[in-house]
């Protein structure tokens, strides 16, 4: 695994840099000004993965009560396979362990088989399917949970 990126908080700033990769990633991509919202919200949090200054890939979760939800994943296209989704999911993980949240659910479209490998390499199991969730292109989601805490 290449460990030459540090994982840190996101911030406002970084909203421009995330849209870019989020837009090289999904059909239907969070904007700048979406990913400032959860930036700024409460009870959401983002992780950002970066080399140099330069965002290689994120994650965004948020916390209600003692759940988690895991809202957005990706790592550029050219920065895959090098370990930092991983990296970033064990980071987003220890973030809702620290806070004692005991399960955490996400969803991942059904035809994503290398995002559901490496959710379920990491605990994750589905749990039930939400028709059409997805809108471009059109698809179901997955409902995935992992428990987190005692």
């Amino acid at each position: 695994m290449d460990a030459s990126y540090r994982i840190r908080p996101a911030r406002p700033a970084d909203s421009a840099a995330l849209s870019e990769i989020e837009r090289s990633c999904f059909g239907d991509p969070w904007s700048a000004e979406g990913f400032r919202q959860v930036i700024e919200g409460a009870g959401s949090f983002g992780l950002v993965a970066e080399r140099g200054g330069v965002p290689l890939g994120y994650l965004f979760g948020r916390q209600v009560a003692d759940e988690g939800e895991i809202l957005n994943l990706a790592v550029a296209p050219r920065y895959r396979r090098g370990g930092i989704g991983s990296a970033l999911l064990e980071a987003g993980l220890a973030w809702f362990l620290a806070r004692k949240v005991r399960e955490v659910f996400l969803e991942v479209r059904e035809s994503n088989r290398e995002a559901q490998r490496l959710y379920t390499a990491n605990g994750f199991r589905a749990v039930g399917v939400r028709a059409s969730y997805y809108r471009n292109p059109p698809e179901d989601a997955l409902v995935l949970r992992r428990p987190v805490g005692p």
